[in-house]
């Protein structure tokens, strides 16, 4: 246990919790706080053990909840940021900015737990909803250029048949429900 504890060891959370003497604190062996010394340490099952010897629950790694992963927590905010956003021509980068991590860090985030990058996920939403709308609505192209988020139709039908390997118009004639 105390290796996992000195190697911040996540397949060890909710296996057993640590609890450091000096601190009064009790920690996930995934918590990244600083390394206890070894003989401050005491290890308990579970985290109710851990509070009723006396310990309070680390504010870093939140050892009192059951499944606390901020990093997924940010992944999903970002995704739904995204899937609300991807039509307008808002700068996007700017909102996800608001989430409180750098754009590399969030860039990293979404790939780790969704295993594309944003850019990649925007375009496979923008492509989706091209595709539905040209092939559910009377919509004219242009209109559903700007729809999906495009400031022009030449950018918009490079992504399209990049995306689909037709033109948006080949697309509707195929497709057209």
């Amino acid at each position: 246990m105390w290796k996992a504890v000195y190697e911040n060891d996540g397949s060890y959370d909710g296996i057993f919790f640590y609890a450091v003497q000096s601190t009064g604190i009790y920690c996930r062996p995934s918590c990244k706080s600083k390394i206890p010394k070894r003989e401050n340490v005491y290890f308990f099952a579970a985290a109710e053990e851990a509070r009723r010897a006396g310990f309070r629950p680390c504010k870093r790694c939140r050892s009192d909840l059951l499944d606390y992963q901020p990093i997924k927590e940010i992944a999903e905010k970002a995704k739904r940021l995204l899937d609300d956003s991807f039509r307008k021509s808002c700068d996007l980068n700017q909102k996800l900015r608001q989430l409180g991590v750098s754009s590399h860090r969030m860039v990293e985030i979404f790939q780790e737990e969704y295993g594309i990058t944003l850019s990649e996920y925007v375009s496979k939403l923008r492509l989706t909803e091209a595709k539905r709308l040209l092939s559910d609505t009377d919509g004219r192209i242009i209109d559903i250029a700007y729809s999906v988020g495009f400031a022009g139709l030449s950018s918009f039908y490079r992504f399209f048949k990049t995306g689909t390997g037709v033109s948006p118009a080949a697309y509707r004639k195929e497709y057209r429900k």
